[in-house]
């Protein structure tokens, strides 16, 4: 079966000429949101997208430019009509996904009051395979970003890495693509600078030449132009854009 990323957008949380970093993994018989930032509501309109065509959404971690448009997309989702869309994440997320969705609904009092109200909250195992519907099955591999804050990677289909915010992990890249079979990567990108908590560009030029072959970049900054051809056999992904896997 054909399966398809679109980014709805790809700047990280500072980005003004790029909406946050949040997908929509499209098969023909199941569409999933990867995080919903709170520009996720303008960008899917931006994309010609509705809510009505997602079928559940997954949190990678709490921070605001990956669940910030949750109070909206639940208010979406209400006003549709339809049952309550299932929200999956990792159990260590429950507690200040709750938490974030209280802080980011502030003010927006047409949204429904709680997580619960607006979802149907579902917990995934971490380092386990499962079947989301017959061309997706995904696995949180549990990575780095900031110090007593939880945040989870995806391995999609058992050989696409679609990378969280997340600190340089080369030992883990090399394992998922020589050991494993992994054949696409999805990886944020801090375009200057040390990777204090993010995976600086310099990092990733560090790896093997195969091991960049298969990268794409995303959650980059306003300055990704000036970076364009100076990513080596890497590319950058476009937000909207639809890539077959």
């Amino acid at each position: 079966m054909t399966l398809q990323l679109q980014m709805l957008g790809t700047g990280d949380a500072h980005a003004k000429n790029y909406y946050n970093n949040n997908g929509l993994l499209i098969s023909p018989d199941y569409t999933l949101m990867i995080d919903c930032g709170t520009t996720a509501p303008l960008a899917m309109e931006a994309a010609g997208r509705s809510v009505s065509e997602v079928d559940a959404v997954l949190i990678t971690h709490t921070h605001s430019d990956h669940i910030g448009g949750l109070p909206e997309l639940g208010r979406l989702t209400r006003s549709a009509g339809g049952p309550k869309m299932p929200l999956f994440a990792a159990g260590p997320l429950m507690n200040p996904l709750h938490e974030g969705y209280l802080k980011n609904r502030t003010g927006n009092s047409g949204s429904p009051r709680t997580l619960d109200e607006a979802f149907e909250v579902k917990l995934l195992p971490p380092a386990a395979s499962c079947t989301l519907s017959p061309a997706i099955t995904l696995e949180l591999i549990r990575t780095p970003h900031i110090r007593g804050k939880d945040s989870y990677s995806l391995l999609l289909n058992g050989d696409i890495f679609y990378s969280a915010d997340m600190t340089f992990q080369p030992e883990l890249l090399l394992k998922l693509v020589r050991k494993q079979g992994v054949r696409q990567i999805f990886h944020e990108c801090q375009l200057t600078g040390p990777g204090v908590i993010h995976t600086a560009l310099s990092d990733l030029l560090s790896l093997p030449q195969d091991i960049r072959e298969l990268i794409r970049l995303m959650h980059y900054s306003d300055q990704k132009p000036a970076f364009e051809g100076k990513t080596a056999e890497m590319t950058f992904m476009e937000q909207q854009v639809l890539y077959t896997l």
